[in-house]
């Protein structure tokens, strides 16, 4: 699987949006008018309801005119762009920077940058810098009533556009780099459950394909029946004869056929259900790649002091058989696979003889879309979302995972471990 995907799809939920832009009309139209009317405050009441209401204008286009449930990466960034001037444009008129609702200028900016591209973000936070900046220099004094103008000292008046800038930046920073792996991470798990929604399907239909397997041997061999039947009656009639030959040979393929279709035709119908013990089942899973690898699999089932027997769970088959494909994949010869149980626990122990883990990515092991900074490593495609996908199948399951590399030997080791009463209870 490719680790260094990032995905490209930036996005804001209509309905979230136009709801949160009510939110903020409401607030300035009662802000404005309760501190001119009730507080008495002196500002231009006829220019600061104009802007308000051409803000209500561009929510009504945003619900009426823009048809899609999701606004695309250019609408959100048009829209947020239109909020950071309407927002500027009042407190223009309210006193400029030392309007206490200023620190307002950051919000549309700072949801940017968890939601739209790279690109987007920095133009938005350039902007607001900018308006930040000329709110300091240029804008109408805000006065009390009695037309007493607000006096603040250049110390503090300087220091309010400076912290502004530094929180803008700062959290700007912390938004695009964990909006970034939000998104990674919801990329992985929309994966990790297109991977389980097919192993099920496949699980499906195999179970189909063998059920209708069994239920047509029976008329099959009939038709068999009565086609050599057929054969050995009219084989002097050469207008018939070669119709018969080729009616037994097909019978003959189908036999083939639903005999593939069966994997196992001597089993009944509810093999696919059969429960095994996870010794049987790591077995099993290796003795697939046995058939395709040219690796040594070394296995010690020696310490699997219980033989109890578990449901087939998909997620629990497919992580198991995750890690013992990577380390197969990374192995130079040899890949060691023991199960250790006792009273209590049940663990996998699945090592390989390769190089381990990169040490500078040992730590995010797990995480999705992981790539390590030496060149040599950066050739080893699936390192990151290949196990973050069977970590989580496994942890969905209560398992513990453990990745680390080896005490004993130079490759990577992965512990699986379950505690017994959930493994009985499956």
């Amino acid at each position: 699987m490719e680790t260094t995907s990032v995905s490209n799809i930036y996005s804001l939920n209509k309905s979230t949006y136009i709801n949160l832009r009510w939110i903020g009309i409401i607030g300035q139209f009662l802000t404005i008018n309760i501190v001119y009317f009730f507080f008495k405050f002196q500002f231009n009441i006829y220019l600061t309801n104009l802007i308000i209401i051409l803000g209500i204008i561009s929510n009504l286009i945003l619900v009426y005119f823009y048809q899609k449930n999701i606004l695309s990466n250019r609408a959100s960034f048009l829209f947020l762009l239109i909020d950071i001037l309407q927002l500027g444009s009042l407190i223009y008129f309210t006193g400029g920077i030392l309007n206490p609702f200023s620190i307002f200028l950051i919000i549309p900016s700072v949801f940017s940058s968890s939601n739209l591209d790279l690109k987007a973000s920095l133009t938005l936070i350039c902007l607001t810098i900018l308006s930040i900046i000329l709110l300091t220099f240029y804008h109408i004094e805000l006065t009390y009533p009695g037309t007493n103008k607000i006096l603040v000292n250049n110390f503090y008046y300087y220091a309010i556009p400076t912290s502004l800038i530094i929180a803008l930046i700062f959290l700007n920073y912390f938004a695009i780099t964990f909006g970034r792996e939000s998104i990674l991470r919801k990329e992985a798990l929309d994966k990790l459950e297109q991977v389980i929604a097919k192993e099920h399907e496949l699980v499906s239909l195999g179970g189909q394909a063998a059920a209708a397997a069994h239920s047509l041997n029976t008329p099959l061999s009939t038709i068999k029946v009565i086609s050599q039947d057929m054969y050995k009656q009219f084989k002097d009639q050469k207008d018939i004869k070669k119709d018969i030959e080729l009616l037994v040979s097909q019978v003959e393929r189908c036999g083939q056929i639903l005999k593939k279709l069966s994997l196992n035709p001597s089993q009944e119908d509810n093999f696919i259900n059969q429960e095994l013990s996870i010794s049987e089942y790591v077995s099993e899973i290796i003795k697939s790649f046995r058939e395709i690898s040219d690796k040594q699999f070394i296995i010690n089932l020696s310490q699997d002091a219980n033989s109890f027997k578990i449901s087939k769970i998909i997620e629990i088959i497919y992580g198991i058989r995750n890690f013992i494909g990577n380390a197969n994949k990374f192995a130079k010869k040899k890949i060691y696979v023991s199960v250790k149980s006792n009273n209590e626990t049940t663990e996998i122990s699945i090592e390989d003889d390769g190089d381990g883990y990169p040490k500078d990515i040992l730590g995010k092991i797990g995480e999705p879309y992981i790539k390590s900074s030496s060149n040599k490593d950066n050739d080893k495609s699936g390192l990151g979302l290949g196990i973050f996908i069977g970590k989580t199948l496994l942890e969905r399951n209560k398992a513990k995972v453990i990745c680390r590399n080896s005490k004993t030997r130079l490759g990577a080791e992965v512990i699986i471990s379950w505690k017994n009463t959930f493994l009985k209870n499956i």
